[in-house]
């Protein structure tokens, strides 16, 4: 999280760690025509809402931004970003943002975690660099998490691990998952592993592609354990493996999901597509409230698993997967039928440009974009309104990611021959307006 100030040039002037309201001493570190990016050298005069982060390793380690605020103050800088995004990038005038959906836990409540190795350090990233310092745990991991990366780091010999990837579900159990830089034995650690822990269903090999763009790049293989890994969403169950996606704050999750299901507004008549669908998370969900969802999905394996995901929870017959190009799938089956509503939940870089000139040429009743990045949605949205054909309607920011700077963001666009607005009524109390022009 950072504030932002201005030069006395009028140019914006960006500073991590600083809050709101501050006085503060900087030091620029990179400078632009229009902004500037500093380094935050002292607190001169401290904002009532700076507490005492609870991490040593806050501020060197890249994985928290918000651990110096309270929680109220997080949240109104998630909102204030969303705000800005949809406003400065996205041409809305006073966008209609809600105030931020809180997360019930702070701390403990990823149900993911990624540790790295490297050398004799075991721990996690150094902001803005590839080198890992030495932890003992994570707050923001639950217990049995932090527990299995300790007792790997202690028991991990001269193994070439690059990633431990625990994977804790609703009950309580763990599929874990070691990625390695080269081929080894790993039977005697986990065996060791199956042993310490019973809550432990399995571990899972992974062998590293080479130069891997994350921690499980490559080719994963169960050498220990049985039984299937499951996860429930939203009244759902969904099988996951050591390579699904599947987000990591559950319960945060389920809001997310509903509150985008809230602003589908989905009747029982309604057909729907799910662009981006992955494993047919939010595809399943919106089946139980329509007639029926199309799924579309670049990702073969995917697709598999969503088509698995949908015959578990007896949503065959209501529900279909297409492995292929979204702009493509969705422009040849447009043609055959339409859609009264189309959910996107893309990457952090966006919608493809092919999708929304996809959505624009065949444009349903309502889009509801379910986003994890201000800026690319926003991007979108810009994009999306630009020619009169969808017009924007609301945004309610999710704190997914609590003591980060992360933010999920869930937008309504409507198309502009609909003449109904679109109700929304969710219960819940933080949702009133505070779209207040700056």
């Amino acid at each position: 999280m950072q504030g932002v100030g201005r030069l006395s040039d009028g140019r914006a002037c960006f500073v991590p760690f600083a809050i709101p309201g501050e006085k503060v001493e900087i030091e620029i570190v990179n400078a632009r025509d229009r902004f500037v990016n500093a380094r935050l050298i002292s607190v001169l005069e401290a904002s009532e809402d700076r507490i005492e982060p609870l991490c040593p390793h806050f501020g060197v380690c890249g994985g928290c931004q918000a651990q110096h605020m309270t929680y109220t103050r997080a949240l109104q800088m998630k909102r204030d970003r969303v705000y800005d995004a949809l406003k400065r990038l996205g041409g809305i005038g006073d966008p209609l943002v809600f105030n931020t959906i809180p997360s019930e836990k702070t701390l403990a409540y990823r149900n993911k975690a990624e540790f790295a190795f490297k050398g004799n350090y075991a721990g996690a990233f150094q902001a803005g660099s590839h080198r890992v310092i030495d932890i003992d745990a994570c707050p923001l991991q639950t217990d049995d998490a932090n527990a299995v990366f300790r007792f790997i780091k202690e028991n991990r010999e001269n193994l070439p691990i690059a990633y431990v990837v625990p994977r804790v579900n609703a009950k309580g159990e763990m599929l874990l998952t070691i990625s390695l830089e080269k081929p080894a034995d790993l039977a005697p650690l986990a065996n060791k592993l199956m042993k310490e822990f019973p809550f432990l269903l399995s571990v899972h090999v992974c062998r590293l592609n080479n130069r891997p763009a994350h921690a499980l790049d490559g080719a994963c293989r169960r050498i220990a354990g049985t039984g299937e890994f499951i996860e429930t969403l939203c009244g759902l169950e969904f099988s996951v493996s050591p390579r699904s996606f599947f987000q990591v704050n559950h319960k945060q999750a389920e809001k997310l999901y509903e509150t985008a299901l809230t602003f589908a507004d989905l009747k029982e008549t309604d057909l729907v597509a799910d662009i981006y669908c992955g494993a047919g998370t939010i595809s399943l969900a919106a089946a139980k409230k329509c007639a029926f969802v199309t799924g579309i999905e670049i990702v073969e394996d995917a697709v598999r698993d969503a088509e698995k995901n949908a015959e578990r929870n007896n949503l065959s017959n209501k529900t279909h997967f297409y492995a292929g190009d979204a702009a493509e799938v969705y422009g040849k089956i447009y043609k055959k039928q339409r859609f009264d509503c189309v959910i996107v939940d893309p990457p952090r870089k966006g919608m493809d440009e092919k999708v929304v000139n996809a959505l624009l040429a065949a444009p349903p009743e309502r889009v509801v974009y379910v986003s994890c990045n201000p800026a690319t949605l926003a991007r979108d949205v810009k994009l999306l309104t630009a020619n009169g054909v969808f017009k924007f309607e609301k945004a309610v920011p999710v704190d997914m990611f609590p003591m980060t700077e992360h933010v999920e963001t869930v937008i309504l666009l409507s198309r502009n021959d609909v003449h109904e607005r679109i109700k929304f009524d969710l219960n819940i109390e933080e949702l009133n307006r505070t779209s207040q022009s700056k």
